[in-house]
């Protein structure tokens, strides 16, 4: 019996590389049509894609209700769940991030520099397509059409695996992106998605699945992106934590820096674009400090700050060394009080991970010193 049952497991194990093997030979094929597709054309495939999500919606939310019912009976917390789960407004989201991706410049083709040589030569450096991207993420469905969309403006064919709580709502999303594609009269095959849960598929496309993937991108946490990076043998685009920051300068419009700081941390606090951070000059910390931590409160969103912070409220938790080097995912956020702007990036270069960073000012002399970020 035990033979059997390894013999039925290698045979699982062949028929899922031959299918990621056919998938990426596929996706080569794909890919040489996206090269030279015209800019219209391209496009033409937003309108269609739009169109397709939304007369779908029921479809897709159905899915992603089975996944996140799936999530919650697996002990999954708020944060997993906030990421993996979505309703008509997040699919409205979805669809508006499409026009996006669909207004911008086309990129293929663009001459990024142009020189003449002593011998007569003209030299140019265009931008060309990558070929195919392999994109590994975890269990937030949007990232399916977020990345199936950026990749196909570029002309690049992409193999999507999707993490296995968040692989029905993906799927879903997929299919009608490639409804789309046949409609626009482009490949199927440019836009494609692993359909199996099994580990085994991430590390086949980390191989490179007989060369047919030029690149992998991870999408996801930290775990997910060092893993990918250690264990990929072909080239890899990745990144680690979002630990973002906000400061607030001495020359800020408070009402407008409340309203920013609120929705930077709490409009979703599970993504990795939320603010972990918030410095405030020392001139508005009593006066706007003490106003921004009680509507961080209102909200149950959990402040730790520095010593000078805890000075503003009483519900402050002192914050420790960690803490400036943490990324919640969840309603907790740290403040620091700093002396001026040129602190506020030394703090910021020292614990940012080069995510998303930013000033409130409305001082140009101020905002300018965002450029002393490192890079």
């Amino acid at each position: 019996m035990g033979k059997v049952k390894q013999l039925g497991l290698l045979k699982n194990k062949m028929d899922l590389k031959q299918q990621l093997n056919e998938m990426g030979e596929k996706a080569k094929a794909a890919s040489a049509v996206l090269n030279t597709a015209p800019s219209v054309q391209k496009n033409s495939f937003f309108d269609f894609a739009i169109k397709e999500i939304k007369s779908d919606q029921e479809l897709i939310l159905m899915a992603n209700h089975q996944d996140v019912a799936q999530a919650r009976d697996a002990g999954k917390d708020a944060a997993f769940i906030d990421r993996l789960e979505l309703n008509q407004d997040r699919l409205e989201d979805i669809c508006a991030t499409l026009e996006e991706i669909k207004l911008f410049p086309d990129p293929v083709g663009k001459i990024l520099a142009n020189w003449d040589r002593p011998n007569g030569l003209n030299i140019s450096r265009v931008s060309t397509p990558l070929g195919v991207i392999g994109i590994i993420f975890e269990s937030r469905p949007n990232v399916a059409s977020d990345a199936g969309g950026l990749c196909l403006k570029s002309g690049n064919a992409v193999i999507l695996r999707s993490g296995k709580d968040g692989l029905r709502s993906a799927s879903t999303l997929v299919t009608a992106m490639q409804k789309a594609l046949l409609k626009a009269g482009l490949p199927k095959e440019s836009i494609q998605i692993v359909p199996s849960e099994n580990r085994e598929a991430a590390t086949l496309m980390l191989e490179g699945l007989n060369g047919s993937i030029d690149v992998i991108v991870p999408r996801g946490g930290k775990s997910l992106v060092a893993e990918v990076e250690k264990s990929a043998k072909v080239p890899v685009f990745g990144h680690l934590e979002g630990i973002c920051h906000v400061y607030v300068d001495e020359h800020a419009d408070l009402k407008k820096a409340l309203e920013i700081c609120i929705n930077a941390k709490m409009r979703r606090t599970g993504i990795c674009g939320a603010a972990e951070t918030i410095l405030l000059h020392q001139k508005i910390a009593t006066s706007f400090g003490s106003d921004l931590i009680a509507k961080l409160s209102s909200l149950h969103c959990e402040v730790r700050g520095c010593k000078k912070t805890l000075s503003l409220d009483q519900y402050v938790i002192p914050a420790t060394e960690e803490d400036w080097s943490t990324e919640y995912l969840a309603p907790i956020i740290s403040i620091k009080v700093v002396d001026d702007a040129e602190e506020a990036i030394q703090h910021i270069n020292s614990y940012g991970t080069g995510h998303t960073e930013s000033i409130i000012s409305e001082d140009l002399n101020s905002q300018n010193h965002i450029y002393s970020l490192d890079r």
